[in-house]
């Protein structure tokens, strides 16, 4: 029995944990906690690395050329094409499209047909309508043959009275029964008035679910397909259409731009105007004003100024809601009335920016940004003349962050 006792006791000693297997594992801990502190630093560094080794994205915009020849341009600005004769056709009464016969940039002509709605309670209204006329113009005739005799029972009353054969009530009965007749026959032709008048506004009901277009133009949109509702007001909680098709006559497009009201005071009717479309920049369209609106927007402070095209017909690629960029030509000049140093360049407004009181550029070459003073001259409204310091073709910064310094390497958004 003692040499089980010894084993047992010989086990339990070989579990025990050794002081200097102790001290080992507590020096291991230390080291790990204090490798915590030194990793999280070793990341903010990194992570700061890669952010300022990441270059800053801007906007460029080219300095354009200063205007060569006789004639200055006073004023830009921008907008959109927009034309006199637009419109979305809609239903006069609310119905269920039957057909629909365009399709987006189908042509149209005047009184073309565009849909239908369904007409069939409207046509069996005008056939009600019809056939209350027809028993009224039926009834009509009956009561003239009616009259007819009647009118021969009274001359023959009258012959017989006037004879002393016959009594004068009989004579009186004879008249009455006449001109019974003649009522009943004014009655009905104000029947048939009656039954006219609703044929005619039956009629309109089937007409008004036929729809034409109203001008010749180009289908822009198309609004409504078979079996949608249409009406005139919005119904139904959005399930039901206002409009059938949006048309609009290409040959009344003109330009609508926005002037600051700083600036309206350069802007007449019948100046001429130079036109760029954002979608075709090497094609310039000569332009005039046509008038300008005699109101400003005070939460924009501009005011509309719309601008016509002449030889329309020459410009097909033309379309709504193109943008475009307008500048506003003032008079020839001459040598004389030259004054004071010439621009060497126009810019955007968001290329100059200022450090105490002096203005400079930033100039992007070859992905490095360039700082330059410039010389601000004339205001022209969207763009700023420069009389030094940029030529015409330079890459400016227009939009980026505010701490861009000279020297810093840039990312220029597509």
């Amino acid at each position: 029995m003692a040499t089980p006792l010894s084993t047992a006791k010989h086990d339990l000693g070989a579990l025990r944990i050794s002081d200097e297997h102790r001290k080992s594992s507590s020096l291991g801990k230390k080291i790990k906690y204090a490798l915590i502190p030194v990793l999280i630093f070793a990341g903010i560094v990194a992570a700061a690395y890669a952010f300022r080794s990441q270059k800053p994205v801007v906007e460029v915009a080219a300095a354009a050329k200063p205007d060569s020849g006789g004639r200055q341009t006073l004023l830009n600005a921008s907008g959109y094409v927009t034309p006199r004769r637009r419109a979305t056709i809609a239903a006069k009464i609310t119905g269920r499209v039957t057909g629909v016969f365009f399709d987006e940039g189908t042509r149209v002509a005047e009184g073309q047909l565009l849909a239908t709605l369904d007409d069939s309670d409207a046509k069996r209204a005008l056939d009600s309508a019809k056939a209350d006329r027809n028993s009224a113009e039926a009834a009509i005739a009956d009561y003239e043959v009616q009259l007819k005799n009647a009118q021969i029972a009274l001359r023959r009353a009258d012959q017989l009275q006037k004879a002393g054969v016959q009594s004068q009530e009989t004579l009186d009965n004879a008249t009455t029964t006449a001109d019974s007749l003649k009522a009943k026959i004014a009655l009905a032709k104000q029947q048939v008035a009656g039954s006219e008048a609703r044929i005619g506004e039956a009629q309109q009901a089937v007409d008004n679910c036929t729809i034409r277009a109203p001008f010749a133009g180009i289908v822009v949109s198309k609004d409504a397909q078979v079996g949608e509702m249409v009406s005139p007001i919005s119904a139904g909680g959005g399930f039901t259409r206002t409009g059938i098709a949006t048309i609009v006559d290409m040959h009344s497009n003109e330009f609508e731009v926005d002037v600051n009201e700083s600036y309206i005071a350069r802007v007449e009717p019948g100046q001429d105007v130079k036109a760029i479309l954002d979608a075709y920049p090497d094609k310039e369209i000569p332009s005039k004003v046509r008038t300008v609106i005699p109101t400003a927007d005070r939460q924009k402070a501009t005011v509309k100024v719309r601008i016509s095209i002449p030889n329309l017909e020459k410009y097909n690629f033309i379309l709504p809601d193109m943008g475009v960029k307008v500048s506003f030509e003032g008079p020839a000049q001459t040598a004389k009335d030259n004054k004071g140093p010439e621009a060497q360049a126009y810019v955007p407004k968001g290329a100059i920016r200022t450090d105490g009181g002096s203005a400079y550029v930033l100039r992007v070459k070859d992905g490095k940004l360039e700082r330059r003073a410039v010389n601000v001259g004339l205001d022209r409204g969207t763009d700023v003349a420069i009389l030094a310091g940029v030529a015409p073709g330079d890459s400016l910064v227009v939009k980026g962050p505010e701490n861009l310094r000279d020297g810093d390497k840039v990312e220029i958004r597509q």
